[in-house]
């Protein structure tokens, strides 16, 4: 038995990350899975991983969140996969670094729309799913970069998406109590995926300048994380909602 058992999950940007460690997680619990992400072929890995540990997962890609439209569509394939949805767990996102003279009027707009225009629409077209399903939670992942500000890598865009997400989850959990619809947010410090693993490549002077703000001196693992998604899905966490949770190894501590 597990804490999950007969939920369905959906969950975005599965095709690799914080996104497949969570979808794996969650099915561990006893969820079915729908998982989305642009790349097929990565996403498709996740769902083979996931039914090879023997869970239970829906693949859904390629599909573009920035686009209202395909958020809408991935909203309504996923409740014709099990019948409705239980969670939501707006992981996916799209960012762009760099100081604020050389950051762009498109790097601010494609980040915007990639990590502010994501949990939106997803959330939007979930409500009314929620509602019918007389209630759910609703997960999203935001950053410790929308609490504080930070010097590696520069991040104005970032900071700014991110502490709209935390402030939208509060203002999701409070038009959602009275339909049974709990919403929090999750915020990650410095974690370490094959992304970021890939971007700072052997510049151990670049991982430590990401580090160094953490009480641990280190990158967490995707796993410290999604532990925390699977609890806060279940009814064990049916009094938790309209707050937001730091996982970042003490950066915001100090």
């Amino acid at each position: 038995m597990g804490i999950l058992d007969n939920k369905v999950v959906l969950i975005t940007g599965t095709g690799g990350g914080l996104g497949r460690v969570a979808a794996l997680a969650f099915a561990r619990e006893g969820a079915k899975v729908i998982g989305s992400d642009i790349n097929v072929n990565t996403n498709n890995e996740t769902v083979e991983l996931l039914r090879r540990a023997g869970g239970e997962m829906t693949g859904i890609a390629p599909v573009d969140l920035t686009d209202p439209e395909q958020a809408r569509k991935l909203v309504e394939d996923a409740v014709a996969a099990y019948g409705g949805i239980d969670v939501v767990y707006n992981n996916a996102a799209i960012q762009r670094f760099g100081p604020m003279p050389d950051f762009s009027i498109e790097d601010w707009r494609t980040t915007i729309a990639g990590e502010l225009d994501i949990p939106f629409f997803v959330s939007k077209f979930a409500w009314p799913h929620l509602v019918q399903r007389g209630g759910g939670v609703i997960i999203n992942v935001a950053s410790i970069s929308g609490m504080i500000a930070g010097e590696t890598p520069p991040m104005v865009g970032h900071s700014a998406a991110k502490a709209g997400v935390i402030a939208m989850t509060r203002q999701l959990a409070l038009e959602g109590a009275q339909h049974g619809i709990r919403a929090v947010s999750i915020s990650p410090g410095p974690f370490l995926t094959p992304a970021s693993d890939r971007d700072l490549g052997d510049n151990q002077a670049a991982r430590d300048a990401v580090t160094k703000k953490t009480l641990l001196k280190r990158f967490g693992q995707p796993e410290e994380l999604v532990e925390l998604a699977v609890f806060l899905a279940s009814d064990r966490a049916s009094y938790i909602t309209g707050t937001n949770y730091a996982v970042d190894g003490g950066a915001t501590a100090w």
